[in-house]
Order: structure tokens, then sequence, then C-alpha cells
């Protein structure tokens, strides 16, 4: 096997963990969804002693509620998502640089370590970025 049948089938393994990782986290997002919008149904029960229009402000606050969530979750996933992405492409990169120079040259590991964590830091950020999107909703 040659080095671009090599290449073409790692971008490929890549591109599929890649797609798993993002689905699991939209499927995540939308069982959390689920759980909260199935909780918002309950607050209504509890409104029937309420005169119909504050009935009608109460369902408005809901729905309005509703969509501001939908959205915080599909923003916090992509944020993640799309860091995890970015961190895998750029580790696959920075990752085989680095092990090639450290073949010619071994005293170097450490510096090429470095390189290696500071792309990984790409997923802390978008971890951290999805957790800030989820306490504002």
């Amino acid at each position: 096997m040659n080095t671009s049948d090599q290449k073409r089938n790692f971008k490929v393994n890549l591109i599929g963990v890649n797609s798993l990782s993002l689905i699991m986290a939209v499927a995540l997002a939308m069982f959390a969804a689920g759980n909260l919008f199935g909780q918002s149904a309950e607050t209504n029960a509890q409104t029937t002693t309420l005169s119909q229009e504050q009935m009608q402000q109460a369902q408005i606050l809901t729905r309005e509620k509703a969509d501001v969530q939908k959205f915080g979750l599909i923003a916090a996933a992509a944020a993640f998502g799309l860091g995890a992405i970015g961190a895998g492409i750029a580790i696959a990169n920075v990752g085989s640089a680095a092990m090639g120079a450290i073949g010619e040259k071994p005293e170097i590991a450490g510096q090429a370590l470095i390189f290696i964590a500071l792309a990984e830091g790409l997923v802390v950020f978008g971890f951290i970025t999805a957790l800030m999107i989820l306490g504002k909703i």
C-alpha cells in the first residue's frame, strides 16, 4: 500500500470518526431538548386556576422559552462538535508532522508534544463554550 492510499484511508477514517461524534452530540442535544420540553408541559397543567388572559400570556412565554432552549441546545452542540472536528483535523496534521520530525531528530520530541497539546486545546475551548451556552438557557 503506497503513501497516497494510506493518506486517503486515514482521511476516510478521520471523517467517519468525526461524523459519528457529531451525530452523537446532536442526538444528545435532541434527547435533552425532549426532556426540557416535557417539563414545560407539566407547568402548563398547574396554571388552570388563572384567568384566560393570564393563561395565554403564560403559553406565549412558554413557547418563547422553548424556542430559546431549542436554539441554545443546537448552539451548544455545534460549538462542541465543530471544536472536536477542528481539533481532529489539527491533530492529524500536526501529529503526522511531529512524528516525521521526531523520526529524523528524536531530541525534539518534547517540542513536538507541545504543538499537539495546543491543537488539543480546541476541544477544551469548544467544551467550555458549550457549557457556557447551556448555563444561559
